[in-house]
């Protein structure tokens, strides 16, 4: 009975609708289908549950970055996510040397394989210079399949997603090669025409890498990808919703098309994420972060963001007025599914790991809890 705990009297949102006044029952690091006769029971009545998020693009945080930490600071930047609600998350590269982000991808395997991350994603070195957004332009490469399988071999198996300009000289092969290895193939950071997006999809390409975001817009006689990556029910497409990336309506315009089931909210994080304005680094590049906001010293591009999945959650769930069965697809479920990993995380199933968050009537997050263990006590309203 010890390792029981039984969440009582929250709205809880299952795979089939939400629950009034529902509950959840722990039982060591595991969701369970029934509690004990006496089982300790936290009273959570006006309260959400929802599942643990599942972020795959994220590069950093509380002050640490994913492509250049100590093990340390990458562990110190996963922690920092975990409190905002991110009980799973996938450490994203930015563009460098190829040979050291195949060093770094063999650093961070372990922590995958440990279970700290839950895998890595390679945002380049691969993609369009016309659309390099926060990437340095002079370590860009075109995809050749055998540079893309020598990050993945480096990898280990925790290769789970490589953002490709699939346009350029090698991108179908190297779409085609991701494929075949299991891994994601996401068409980002590109200058693709329509038809060229549909040719990328038809090699097997599945994610739209933050959609709008670092591509053409959409245009009435050349759409460009943002159409093709739309339409095509074999696509997720990436949305950074903090206000800063997209315009509202254009988060409304990819929910219509794409549905609730085909989005996948995400952070985008660099190492200013929980920790605070002022000067960063991001790869190579400079990167002054000003209310919130992270804009490359040079050019002044956006260069990632500084969003917490908690905050996207109850902007989602109030700024844009989404159901929040919507947002738990789209910032748990779909992520998942997408990782593989959805016979053990992304809802609140008997059998899953105990990942969960709690938030309250307005959607503040009040706590976090990741394999059965607290990490944000809702009791108590402190990190453990």
């Amino acid at each position: 009975m010890a390792d029981h705990k039984v969440l009582a009297g929250a709205h809880v949102v299952l795979p089939t609708g939400t629950v009034e006044n529902g509950r959840v029952i722990v039982d060591g690091d595991r969701i369970a289908g029934s509690a004990p006769e006496g089982a300790p029971t936290v009273d959570l009545t006006g309260h959400w549950l929802v599942p643990g998020f599942v972020d795959m693009h994220n590069h950093g945080g509380g002050g640490a970055s994913f492509t250049s930490g100590t093990v340390d600071e990458v562990l110190k930047g996963v922690h920092t996510h975990r409190l905002h609600g991110a009980t799973t998350v996938v450490a994203s590269f930015v563009t460098g040397e190829t040979d050291f982000l195949a060093r770094r991808a063999g650093l961070l395997s372990e922590l995958a394989e440990q279970g700290d991350l839950a895998g890595l994603h390679f945002e380049g070195p691969f993609i369009s210079p016309c659309r390099k957004g926060a990437h340095d332009e002079t370590l860009l490469r075109d995809p050749d399949p055998a540079e893309v399988r020598k990050l993945i071999d480096a990898a280990r198996g925790q290769a789970r997603m490589v953002t490709l300009a699939t346009e350029l000289p090698g991108g179908l092969d190297s779409v085609r090669l991701l494929a075949e290895h299991g891994v994601i193939a996401a068409i980002g950071h590109t200058d693709a025409t329509y038809e060229q997006t549909r040719a990328a999809i038809d090699a097997g390409a599945t994610v739209a890498t933050h959609l709008y975001n670092a591509m053409p817009a959409l245009g009435h006689r050349a759409p460009g990808p943002i159409a093709a990556l739309l339409e095509d029910e074999r696509i997720t497409v990436e949305l950074i919703n903090d206000g800063t990336h997209l315009h509202p309506a254009a988060l409304e315009l990819a929910f219509h098309h794409a549905g609730p089931e085909r989005v996948a909210f995400i952070t985008d994080a660099m190492d200013a994420a929980g920790f605070g304005d002022g000067r960063y680094m991001l790869g190579p590049l400079a990167v002054d972060v000003k209310d919130s906001v992270a804009r490359l010293v040079e050019g002044g591009s956006i260069a990632g963001s500084t969003l917490t999945l908690d905050r996207a959650f109850k902007r989602a769930a109030t700024v844009d007025g989404l159901p929040v069965e919507a947002v738990v697809q789209a910032i748990s479920a779909n992520p998942a599914r997408l990782l593989g990993m959805y016979d053990r995380v992304g809802s609140l199933e008997p059998g899953k790991d105990a990942d969960i968050v709690v938030l309250d009537a307005g959607f503040e997050l009040r706590g976090v809890m990741r394999k059965g263990e607290w990490i944000v006590d809702p009791t108590a309203g402190t990190a453990a």
